[in-house]
């Protein structure tokens, strides 16, 4: 028996599965925390350059300045969101009462242009005529329509903005990531390190491009997706330019989702009679908004990345519907180490051809 199964490896096999008996439990412990502790992370990493310089000024001072980087984070973050909801509740009664009190006035006639399409003409026509005919009911399955979408907009928000206890993780995560993440990533290079060899050089490279990578293409081309917007929108004349500029921009995380937007509104105004808004709305959102997010977007996050687009497009659908919102960022991050993995065994064989043909 003790030479069929000599004692070394019996202890290797009992250390691997106490060890993954305890990150099992670990993960059971922490996993609710997961999410903020990510994202928290993530911050901390984009924001790094930012801080190391304050620690500089502050001769030094990890503690000191890891809990002042924090407070002005944590600050930047509360504080607009406090001012954007007040306001966008605001935006949102205005929006609602314009909807409301349109419907209300009585049927309304589609302009030609959109009454001489087959079947969909006459269709949206009948559909017009039935809301005005009652517009209570209409007003009442409007407020069910807010209410879900109020919701949805609170769960794509994520855990950080519904949960007090979880954005405190995230705040607290964050100031010990400042103050002892270069330790800590040290210690994790030094364990990853006996595993992997020199192969964890590139693979955290690969890990750090990406992230600053998504992070850069996927905010920025969002915020710039939801300002052009909500320029043309303004002037289309919407009663709530600021509301839909937001909400394009929190659409704008996911590639392609902003002509569901300008297009809905687009169309809407057609159907209400603003031929030349509606058709001006179109024009700028197919020729300004979206390409936008078909050139900024890849030129950012596949140069920066070195991954295909089509694999950044995968990469953040795909880790929006496994992991939620965090998943824009982690699903990318997957990819780029299974195509620094790839790009190895390519070289590899490529340095080892040689010498076998010889």
């Amino acid at each position: 028996m003790d030479e069929s199964y000599p004692m070394p490896l019996v202890k290797r096999v009992i250390l691997v599965v106490l060890l993954g008996g305890l990150v099992g439990l670990g993960y059971v412990v922490l996993h609710l925390f997961l999410a903020p502790m990510a994202w928290a992370t993530i911050f901390a990493y984009v924001t790094w350059p930012a801080y190391r310089r304050l620690r500089s000024l502050m001769r030094g001072n990890g503690t000191g300045s890891a809990l002042l980087m924090t407070t002005i984070l944590t600050a930047a973050f509360v504080l607009p969101s406090i001012w954007l909801i007040t306001l966008l509740r605001g935006e949102l009664v205005a929006a609602y009462q314009a909807v409301a009190g349109y419907f209300s006035s009585g049927p309304h006639p589609l302009p030609e242009l959109i009454a001489r399409i087959p079947w969909l003409g006459q269709w949206l026509q009948e559909l017009l005529s039935q809301v005005a005919v009652d517009p209570t009911a209409f007003r009442t399955q409007l407020a069910k329509w807010a209410q879900q979408w109020t919701g949805e907009f609170g769960q794509l928000v994520g855990s950080v903005g519904r949960n007090a206890t979880k954005l405190g993780v995230a705040v607290l995560t964050l100031f010990f990531v400042y103050r002892d993440g270069e330790s800590a990533l040290d210690q994790v290079r030094r364990v990853l390190r006996r595993v992997l060899g020199d192969r964890l050089d590139g693979y955290l490279a690969a890990i750090g491009g990406t992230t600053r990578a998504v992070v850069y293409g996927l905010v920025l081309t969002a915020l710039a997706q939801g300002a052009l917007a909500g320029l043309g929108y303004w002037v289309a004349g919407m009663q709530a330019p600021l509301l839909l500029a937001a909400f394009t921009a929190l659409i704008a995380l996911v590639p392609f989702g902003t002509p569901f937007v300008w297009g809905s509104i687009g169309v809407w105004l057609f159907i209400t009679g603003h031929t030349l808004a509606g058709a001006g709305l179109l024009l700028w959102g197919a020729l300004v908004v979206s390409w936008v997010d078909n050139l900024i977007r890849p030129l950012v996050i596949s140069s920066a990345a070195r991954i295909p687009f089509l694999l950044v497009v995968f990469g953040v659908l795909g880790g929006l519907a496994a992991f939620g919102l965090i998943g824009l960022f982690v699903g990318p991050v997957i990819l780029a180490v299974l195509m620094a993995v790839w790009r190895e065994w390519l070289e590899e064989q490529a340095t080892a051809s040689p010498g076998t043909q010889s």
